[in-house]
Parts: structure tokens; C-alpha cells; sequence
């Protein structure tokens, strides 16, 4: 995935692979901060690039089988696990109560109801993914590049915007435990909604740019319902993951507070939905 991005100059050349990892280009930048993704000029040139990264054909199975098996495989893992710390185990045994399995079979529900297409998603983009390069002018549109592609697969689009709309909330360099924070507050508005979803559709193949304002408005509007579906399942399975992460993770980072932080935005979420 890494080599066939690289040639395509989406992501940073591959020089070489050996047994332990590869060698890639450096590209002088930094990584974007959670209060860049409010700018308007950083805002649309994320939606261009993730439309150009949508519209790829990639050598891979094109099922949309990622969402749902990766979120049943963290699923069987949970089952199994305990934790020897008290304060660990209580928290585990809070999440546990919201009866994960039934919720996720509800979930499923839902969005097997939302139309949305299947196309080839990063399914992570957010800030520390996106480097803003650097010597590029402040005005350019082309200053970003997308990287880390450990979880791009075929999905479903509302996913990969509805995901990136939840990262506008959680800033991770807070400096103490739990070495993240939640600021509800900062997620876009229905404008900035629909500033990301207007730039994301200038670069889709087949849009008529050209089309009357009636039909880009009901576009506009099926493509807000749809992100808004499907930040359910960014909550769910940001917090499914974190769970496993506290076990496994030798990071220093608050990861059951993170699960509980995103199955409580999921069932707010879910009350608006």
C-alpha cells in the first residue's frame, strides 16, 4: 500500500524495504495541530486531498469488510481480557455495561440503511497524520500531505469524513494524564460542514460542478446525514480499540478514559441521530 501510494505521489517516496522496515523519504514539515483542522484553507485542501485519495483504484479488496470485521475481531479480544490494577478494572467493568455486542448489532443496523459509497479511505485522518509542508506559502493548495496508512482499506466514505470530523475534538498533547482532551464544543458547525463537503466534491470524479442549486443543495444535505450516521462508528471504534490499547499499549496515555470518552459522545451522538 505504502510503495503503490508513494509512486502515485500520495505519501512520501519509498526508497527501499528490508526484514525490519523500509526507508522512505524525509520531507522537512510539521504535523498539524487539532486547532489548524478549524482553518478554512487547511479545512478544504484536507477534502481535496481525501477526495483524490477516494477516487483511487487500489490492488486490494474492494468488500467494505474493514469496519465491521475489525470492530468484531477488537470485540473477541475485549472478551478475554482482565486487568490486574483496580482502578483499570473498574473502569473496564463500566464500559462493559453498555453491552457492547448489541450496541454494535444496532449500530450495523443503522448504517446498512445509510447510503454511502465505497471507496479506498484513509480512516485516520486526523491532525498528527497530516504534515504541512514546509517552504510551501501560506496561500498555497497544495502545503499537505497525507501519512500513516496503517488503517487505509475499502469503506464506506461517510466513515473517512464522519472520523475526521470527530478529530476536531480530541487534542492529544496535553501534557498530563490522560494525555488527551475532549472539547466537544469544537466540533465543525453545519457551515464548516458544509465548506469540507463543498471542497471534498470540487475534486470528486463524476460531480457536475455545473449542477442547479437544487440538486447541489439535496447532495449536500444526503452528505451531512450521511457523515452524521457514521460518526457513530468512528466513536465506536476509536473506543473498542482504546479498550484493547490499555492492554496491550506500552504508551503512557489514559486509554480507558479515551474509550469512555468516546462511548459517551457515541450515545449523545446517537440521541441526535
Amino acid at each position: 500500500m505504502f510503495a503503490v501510494l508513494a509512486e502515485r505521489a500520495l505519501g512520501p517516496r519509498l526508497f527501499g524495504v528490508f526484514p525490519e522496515g523500509r526507508l522512505e523519504q524525509y520531507i522537512p514539515s510539521r504535523r498539524l495541530r487539532t486547532e489548524d483542522l478549524r482553518d478554512p484553507d487547511i479545512s478544504g485542501e484536507i477534502a481535496v486531498k481525501m477526495s483524490r485519495f477516494h477516487s483511487m483504484v487500489m490492488p486490494f479488496n474492494k468488500e467494505p469488510k474493514w469496519l465491521f470485521g475489525t470492530m468484531e475481531w477488537y470485540l473477541g479480544q475485549i472478551s478475554e481480557l482482565t486487568f490486574p490494577q483496580a482502578e483499570q478494572l473498574r473502569q473496564f467493568n463500566q464500559l462493559r455495561k453498555y453491552n457492547l455486542e448489541a450496541e454494535m448489532r444496532s449500530l450495523r443496523d443503522l448504517l446498512e440503511s445509510t447510503p454511502s459509497p465505497v471507496v479506498f479511505c484513509h480512516n485516520d485522518v486526523q491532525e498528527g497524520n497530516v504534515l504541512l509542508l514546509a517552504g510551501r506559502e501560506a496561500s498555497s493548495s497544495d502545503k499537505l500531505m497525507l501519512i500513516d496508512f496503517e488503517y487505509s482499506s475499502y469503506n464506506y466514505r461517510g466513515f473517512d469524513i464522519g472520523n475526521h470530523f470527530c478529530e476536531w475534538t480530541y487534542d492529544y498533547t496535553h501534557h498530563s494524564w490522560p494525555f488527551f482532551k475532549a472539547i466537544p464544543e469544537n466540533y465543525p458547525s453545519r457551515e464548516q460542514q458544509l465548506h469540507f463537503i463543498r471542497h471534498y466534491l470540487s475534486e470528486a470524479p463524476g460531480h457536475h460542478r455545473d449542477a442547479a442549486p437544487e440538486e447541489q443543495a439535496r447532495i449536500e444535505e444526503e452528505m451531512l446525514t450521511e457523515i452524521h450516521r457514521f460518526v457513530l462508528a468512528s466513536h465506536f471504534f476509536w473506543g473498542l480499540w482504546s479498550i484493547l490499547q490499555a492492554k496491550i499499549s506500552t504508551i503512557e496515555f489514559g486509554y480507558l478514559d479515551y474509550a469512555q470518552s468516546r462511548f459517551e459522545a457515541y450515545f449523545q451522538h446517537k440521541e441526535q441521530c
